[in-house]
């Protein structure tokens, strides 16, 4: 039997502020290309997980254990942000490669190679997402590369390590998916209006014709919806990512039929979108599935309103862990909850007035809701700010999923923003 690594144990958190003498990092790229060091777990937190995993998947909406932020629940977060990192270093970026856009690795060693050793989980699929963009006839002049119309975005991973399995008091099932890499991706990510989605327990979720948008209908982002759902439509060998995730997940449910299981789905950026996506997909699609948990990192807006309720109500529970300083979680279109308060609830002077206002903004929402998103999911706030070891952060390295993890290992609470103990993901 492998035995599992074990780092040190905590060292006690200690309140820090930007105010003390700290040597900055000089240049962003150096933390972006740092080598992934090993979980800071500890055998003191082993019987804790196993005993109230179902609390750290979000059963009662991580109730209690975010702020301040449970020490558990931080090594969990950094854990299944380690796996999206992995989907990150196996992918083929060189796109001169005739590999490009492909995993580099087997299935086999896939997370040894990623700098993961000892996690107790093995690959069983290599996900692909496919772009439904119907390209013009010029970009055949074009490098390969720009074309790329289906590319590797993840893998499914399960939990073998019967040491593994009683820490976290369960098999656990990871899907981990990459963020935007490739051109078509890009341009998807673009099409930022919301489509109509069309739930079914025997199918799963799949696009609406654009035109017949129910009311009060649920929808998500067109393009990530595109690049769930669709497929080569020149190669039927070439499955849908939303049909590679069902298959997979329904020969592993069958594989641990009557074991107690749990289905992690995380993602960084574009990722953190599809984890949500998915989390929602495979709610619909079985009819006993196990508890679904997507935690996400820097992820975009996703859906609306009646999206966010029907997650809800399936029992799908969303982590959002979000920078303040990320633009990317503040997009695409706007959030404007106001719109569901009755107009009961205004009193006091010009009351009427307020009222006639209400009426006349959610009239006026109505007629845009093609881009009126809602909020999903529970949220862990940070903010590359408090940090004492970033310095002259920008747009690109405020989303860097790196930089996601350095501000997880750091936060303490609203009140004590970081612990001067936390350096993760900064060092060479």
């Amino acid at each position: 039997m492998r035995t599992l690594h074990h780092a040190p144990t905590f060292i006690r958190p200690r309140c820090t502020t930007l105010l003390q003498s700290t040597k900055p990092v000089q240049k962003m790229e150096k933390m972006i290309n740092t080598n992934m060091p090993q979980l800071r777990s500890s055998s003191s937190l082993t019987n804790k997980v196993g005993k109230k995993w179902k609390e750290y998947q979000g059963v009662n909406n991580w109730n209690g254990l975010l702020d301040p932020l449970d020490e558990n629940l931080r090594a969990e977060i950094l854990r299944y942000g380690q796996f999206v990192e992995a989907a990150y270093k196996s992918f083929e970026f060189d796109p001169s490669s005739p590999n490009y856009a492909t995993c580099k690795f087997p299935k086999s060693t896939h997370l040894e190679r990623c700098g993961l050793h000892n996690t107790g989980y093995k690959v069983t699929k290599h996900l692909r997402a496919t772009s439904g963009i119907k390209l013009p006839s010029w970009v055949d002049k074009a490098p390969s590369w720009v074309a790329t119309q289906s590319s590797y975005i993840g893998y499914v991973a399960v939990c073998q390590n019967k040491e593994e399995i009683k820490r976290l008091g369960r098999r656990d099932i990871v899907i981990a998916f990459r963020g935007t890499t490739t051109c078509l991706e890009w341009l998807e990510n673009l099409r930022a209006t919301l489509t109509n989605v069309i739930p079914s327990n025997s199918t799963g979720i799949r696009e609406a014709e654009p035109c017949s948008i129910e009311e009060n209908g649920a929808m998500v982002e067109s393009g990530f919806l595109s690049l769930y759902t669709s497929k080569v439509s020149n190669n039927p060998s070439f499955m849908s990512l939303q049909d590679m995730v069902r298959t997979e997940i329904a020969r592993l449910l069958k594989t641990y039929e009557g074991e107690n299981l749990s289905l992690t789905i995380t993602g960084h950026s574009l990722g953190a979108a599809l984890a949500t996506l998915t989390a929602y997909d495979i709610k619909n699609s079985f009819p006993r599935p196990p508890h679904v948990t997507a935690i996400s990192f820097g992820g975009p807006r996703v859906g609306n309103r009646s999206f966010r309720r029907r997650l809800e109500e399936q029992g799908s529970k969303v982590l959002r862990i979000v920078n303040s300083d990320d633009v990317i979680t503040k997009i695409p279109g706007f959030v404007f909850d106001d719109v569901e308060k009755k107009d009961g609830d205004v009193g006091g002077m010009g009351g009427a007035h307020v009222a006639s206002f209400q009426k006349w903004m959610r009239k006026r929402v109505e007629e845009v809701q093609w881009l009126l998103y809602s909020e999903i999911g529970e949220e862990l706030r940070l903010c590359s700010r408090d940090s004492p070891y970033l310095r002259g952060i920008n747009i690109a390295t405020c989303h860097d999923l790196n930089i996601y993890l350095h501000l997880v290992d750091g936060f303490v609470s609203s009140t004590c923003p970081f612990r001067a103990t936390a350096k993760r993901f900064l060092h060479h």
